[in-house]
């Protein structure tokens, strides 16, 4: 093999590599850096031509330079968290917990690290100490396990979308990918958990949980990802997740 083309195979890992860690889907990389999806796959198999001006466009879109990624002794790549968001009964923690296995990865629910952190349970949080505690927990919280090296499956609290810095930190460090379902398949799912208290505690919860889907969607559409779980089994939903994630 000539040098050209263990320039080009170099190129070719270590762009499939990058684009893999940060969770891009060959057409979500052919957006972002205006080449076409054919020529990326080219690349990524190690036989495209490729000029320097495209070269620059490629790294651009991947956060990293042209050097980087025709360098054989870079550091490795470290693979994105991957952050699932929704409102309760979203499927968080049973699609969380399924996606994880299948990668091989630690599945990790925000909450419960909040709640080992505050020695308390999330109602007892919010009762003594008020939602402005738990967002300050909740976001040192955050900070602290986006800062770990091992890539992860997290499942973040329905309201973190609220917290602008919070928010901010998880998408600039994670793929995220809202699970998003329709206001009856969210009561459903908690009713069907055996979970009473919407229904004892506010008369008028199903309009309030369609009120409150109508106000976050458009927080959540910001997510990198967006999974319709409407009708799917869990099975089928980690196999939607897992096919818009490219892996």
């Amino acid at each position: 093999m000539d040098a050209a083309a263990r320039l080009l195979e170099t190129l070719g890992h270590r762009a499939r590599d990058l684009r893999q860690a940060r969770g891009l889907t060959l057409r979500a990389l052919a957006d972002a850096s205006g080449l076409s999806t054919r020529f990326l796959m080219d690349v990524e198999s190690g036989r495209a031509n490729i000029s320097v001006r495209r070269l620059a466009h490629l790294a651009e879109a991947l956060h990293t330079t042209p050097a980087e990624l025709v360098t054989t002794d870079g550091a490795p790549v470290r693979a994105k968290p991957i952050a699932l968001l929704g409102l309760r009964g979203a499927g968080k923690t049973s699609i969380g917990k399924r996606l994880a296995r299948r990668l091989r990865v630690p599945f990790v629910e925000l909450d419960r690290r909040i709640e080992d952190r505050a020695g308390l349970a999330l109602g007892e949080i919010f009762s003594l100490h008020g939602e402005q505690y738990y967002r300050r927990v909740e976001r040192e919280v955050l900070g602290e396990l986006l800062a770990e090296p091992a890539p992860m499956v997290i499942a973040v609290g329905g309201g973190l979308v609220t917290s602008p810095d919070a928010f901010t930190l998880l998408r600039h460090t994670a793929t995220t990918v809202w699970l998003r379902a329709r206001p009856s398949d969210y009561w459903d799912r908690v009713v069907h958990q055996g979970d009473r208290r919407p229904m004892r505690q506010h008369p008028q919860a199903r309009e309030a949980l369609r009120d409150l889907v109508a106000r976050r969607e458009s927080l959540y559409a910001k997510s990198d990802l967006t999974v319709d779980t409407a009708g799917l089994t869990v099975s089928e939903a980690v196999d939607r997740v897992t096919d818009r994630l490219g892996n």
